[in-house]
């Protein structure tokens, strides 16, 4: 009696063992986490506001959570991304352009960067919460591996009404249609008023109101390639800006723009960027973007890219006249979770400030770490 009363316990023991071991595996299946930092070493070689040198970073947490994995219901995720931006700011203090050399300058500050909830219904999906515009509007892959703040959403967006991007997103619904395999549909509309960082310091004063208005944005994007046997993706949008809270954005403002991306080679890639705003509500009317990017040109370091690009902003009234940026970088892939990227960049005509200011070169070199 005592014998089979012991092998009960024993089994008890190792099926709750196993089954701690099958809810942990679980928790792992639904629930995801990541984490990131990213470096900015710049020296300003010449032109600008002064040469010198400065250090800035980047550091962000993300957790996931699917409802799928975790047996509640299928098709709903959250997720969750906290951010801290400190260091120097050398398009500020060093460069004096209208956009800013490296992507990351923000100043110093620790706050939620993205808080969301999306629900797919077949090929439908729902996404609201806190977002970045920029995340799934206007976003160039290619574009993506430079530094250069022109190279991510349009400039003439960026400027002309208060888009909801790094470091500072919005509260947003966005609705998403996958029409057929190659072509998706997708409409948002973010609250138009965004707090400035001495209102709302952690991006967690939220306010929703009629009165502050709205920014909608809309995009169709076609992923059927120009090239047989090669990855092409293409992207036609426009927005629209209402508001009548506030004096410093025109009200009832709008723009369009373009991004292609398409790959020629297995090897060798294009990426184009165009942004047109009117010039009756905006000075900065116009931006034209370019590159190139090349990857897998070595069989010892299939990871590692080399990119080329270059854009052109046109502005109307502003005295400092059009700026025009070509950057150079090489993206060494040390492994899965390290990287380097060396980078040089040259500003003509650096037009962030009023005064005349001469050309500009710039270096950097960005290192990263993503878990």
């Amino acid at each position: 009696m005592k014998k089979n009363i012991y092998t009960m316990l024993v089994l008890a023991f190792l099926e709750a063992g196993t089954n701690a071991q099958d809810i942990e595996k679980r928790k792992a299946d639904y629930f995801s986490f990541g984490a990131s930092y990213v470096g900015d070493v710049v020296g300003n070689f010449s032109g600008g506001i002064k040469t010198g040198a400065t250090c800035l970073g980047m550091a962000a947490i993300t957790v996931g959570f699917d409802t799928e994995k975790a047996n509640w219901w299928k098709g709903g995720e959250l997720f969750v991304k906290g951010g801290n931006t400190h260091g120097g700011e050398p398009s500020a203090t060093l460069i004096g352009d209208f956009q800013k050399v490296s992507n990351i300058e923000a100043g110093n500050h620790t706050y939620l960067y993205e808080l969301w909830y999306r629900q797919r219904f077949g090929r439908l999906s729902f996404t609201a919460g806190l977002q970045d515009l920029n995340a799934d509007y206007a976003a160039s892959e290619g574009g993506a591996l430079f530094n250069n703040s022109y190279f991510g959403i349009h400039s003439v967006c960026a400027d002309n009404v208060p888009a909801p991007i790094f470091p500072m997103t919005g509260l947003a619904l966005n609705i998403a249609w996958d029409i057929a395999k190659s072509y998706r549909w997708q409409v948002a509309v973010w609250d138009a008023y965004l707090y400035c960082w001495e209102e709302n310091p952690y991006n967690l004063r939220w306010n929703l109101s009629a009165k502050e208005g709205l920014l909608a944005i809309t995009e169709f994007q076609v992923a059927n390639s120009l090239i047989k046997g090669h990855a092409g993706e293409y992207k036609i949008g426009g927005y629209y800006y209402h508001s009548s809270i506030d004096p410093e954005m025109p009200d009832n403002n709008f723009g369009f723009y373009f991004v292609g991306d398409q790959e020629i080679t297995d090897k060798f890639a294009l990426f184009a960027q165009i942004g047109f705003s009117p010039e009756k509500y905006n000075s900065h009317t116009q931006c034209y973007g370019l590159g190139m990017t090349v990857r897998n040109f070595s069989s010892q370091r299939p990871d590692d890219k080399i990119g080329l690009a270059a854009n052109y902003a046109v502005f109307t009234d502003n005295e400092a006249g059009n700026e025009a940026v070509i950057e150079l970088q090489y993206h060494l892939q040390l492994n899965g979770n390290i990287y380097l990227k060396p980078d040089i960049q040259y500003i003509i005509n650096p037009a962030g400030s009023d005064e005349k200011l001469k050309n500009a070169l710039v270096a950097m070199l960005r290192f990263g770490v993503e878990f």
